[in-house]
């Protein structure tokens, strides 16, 4: 059995798994130490954690509980990023914002790992296969898009759509450490348009965009009517003081072309 001190926690990874909240995690714990075991391995992946963080940190508070590791085969770190997304979206209690960053980033994840082919894929083991004829989304040569889109009952755009919102998600998290649980939560209420806005955007500037989405809908929407009001104003007064030069203008008398 591989010791537990040899494990390693690859945040990058680790981002990509919803955490439990503090009753939750107490829960886990209560009932493992019940059981006095973990009913479930440890997955890793060249000495990283890809699921089992909560338990790994739960048995270094308990190391006499009983534990399995399950070590997976994966081509790189590309395809391990495109697992964990993967295993996460099998879960069933995943809010749509979760559940879109997840699409978005194993979508990314995969045109990486494959180096864009559309004729591979991964088995319940993570090792990826060739296409199979008996397998109805393989043997049709679904690109990875299309692919991602059957699987997760979407549209091919939809997958397209959450990859740039997952950009927005790690622009707006490597700006703000913690900014992304916050989105993913709802803590930080925005469109999708405005956290895809924050991929494009000068990261000195996203602190700043990010404080402003954390205010409450209405403030945010009055503010933005204020200021378009401003400018409106603005351009009256210009359009009005264009028009009385221009009169100012032509009332005065030609000018005299010398001899």
């Amino acid at each position: 059995m591989m010791n537990l001190n040899a494990l390693k926690i690859d945040p990058e990874f680790q981002g990509k798994i919803p955490p439990l909240n503090f009753e939750e995690e107490q829960q886990l714990e209560q009932n493992i130490l019940h059981e006095g075991r973990l009913l479930n391995p440890i997955i890793i992946w060249n000495g990283f954690i890809l699921d089992g963080h909560t338990r790994y940190r739960i048995l270094r508070k308990h190391p006499f509980i009983a534990y399995q590791i399950q070590e997976i085969e994966l081509d790189n770190r590309y395809a391990a990023l495109s697992w964990i997304c993967q295993n996460q979206l099998g879960r069933r209690n995943l809010d749509p914002g979760r559940k879109k960053f997840l699409m978005g980033k194993l979508y990314e994840s995969e045109k990486l790992a494959r180096g864009g082919s559309k004729e591979r894929a991964h088995d319940e083991n993570g090792r990826f296969t060739s296409m199979v004829q008996n397998d109805p989304l393989r043997s049709k040569r679904l690109s990875t898009c299309e692919r991602i889109a059957a699987q997760n009952g979407v549209g091919p755009a939809t997958v397209k759509r959450a990859e740039k919102y997952a950009k927005g998600v790690d622009a707006a998290e490597d700006a703000v450490p913690g900014a992304r649980e916050d989105i993913l939560t709802g803590h930080i209420k925005a469109t999708d348009a405005e956290i895809t806005a924050l991929a494009k955007m000068p990261k000195a500037e996203i602190p700043a965009t990010l404080a402003e989405l954390r205010k409450p809908k209405q403030e945010r929407q009055l503010r933005k009517a204020e200021t378009t009001s401003s400018k409106q104003t603005l351009n009256k007064r210009f359009l009005k003081s264009a028009k009385a030069s221009k009169g100012i203008n032509a009332s005065l008398p030609p000018k005299k072309e010398p001899f």
